[in-house]
């Protein structure tokens, strides 16, 4: 049985990461291993972290959204699911990740695929919870849920410039990373409307914790990540229709 890492992140979400813990451990390929990184909020979240069986980093700044995939590198699995922390898997969301790299493509996973239409990050197709795909599609980037197999990351440090964006990018870094020195590609696995246990996240909560006062996407403008967009274009990133 192949094992699998879990990245849990606790910002100023703390009330869903209990629920984000019992959806890891429902899983139907049960995880390795659970590592819980905890950037500093600025605020005072209580949660009681003796309550879950996971490794636990307690940081006294905020690192972004990058640090996560650091973080990752003291895994031990042979697959690394990475968890935003508005994102409840379904049961079989491990499953039918390591079913899709084993028995179709090698690559990067996730539940919410993006496809671009243009570079100001405006105009784009979404793939997954948010529109159920019945089969795997290739897409340009994934976000809220990451899975992979751990060598992958080799590919995500290559290069180790500072970001534009401590907020953002992370997302289009790995994808742009994956298909420039692996030759691999991002895709969403399949998201049947009838079988929600197959998808990466609950698309109730998804909705619910997606927009609330945390959420980056409501908090900061699309210019940056359309910056941050532009920049892995211009050193070379494939966009399928750009």
């Amino acid at each position: 049985m192949k094992k699998v890492s879990v990245i849990l992140n606790c910002f100023r979400r703390p009330h869903s990461l209990k629920d984000q813990y019992s959806a890891v451990l429902s899983q139907s390929i049960k995880p390795h291993e659970i590592l819980v990184w905890k950037n500093d909020p600025g605020v005072n979240i209580p949660f009681d972290f003796s309550s879950i069986n996971a490794v636990v980093s307690h940081n006294n700044t905020n690192f972004g959204v990058w640090a996560r995939f650091s973080f990752a590198l003291n895994s031990t699995g042979d697959y690394i699911c990475v968890l935003d922390d508005d994102t409840i898997p379904g049961p079989n969301w491990f499953a039918n990740c390591i079913e899709c790299i084993e028995n179709e493509h090698n690559g990067l996973y996730g539940t919410i695929g993006v496809i671009f239409n243009d570079l100001e990050y405006r105009s784009y197709e979404r793939v997954g919870w948010a529109a159920p795909n019945g089969e795997t599609r290739k897409v340009d980037i994934v976000g809220h849920s990451w899975f992979f197999r751990r060598d992958l990351l080799s590919a995500f440090w290559r290069e180790t410039v500072p970001p534009l964006s401590h907020l953002c990018g992370e997302d289009m870094h790995f994808s742009y990373s994956i298909q420039k020195y692996l030759n691999l590609c991002t895709y969403v696995p399949p998201h049947p409307t009838g079988d929600t246990s197959l998808w990466g996240s609950d698309p109730d909560s998804a909705q619910r914790l997606g927009v609330d006062q945390h959420a980056i996407s409501v908090n900061h403008h699309s210019e940056i990540f359309g910056n941050s967009l532009k920049h892995y274009y211009n050193k070379g990133f494939n966009l399928q229709r750009i």
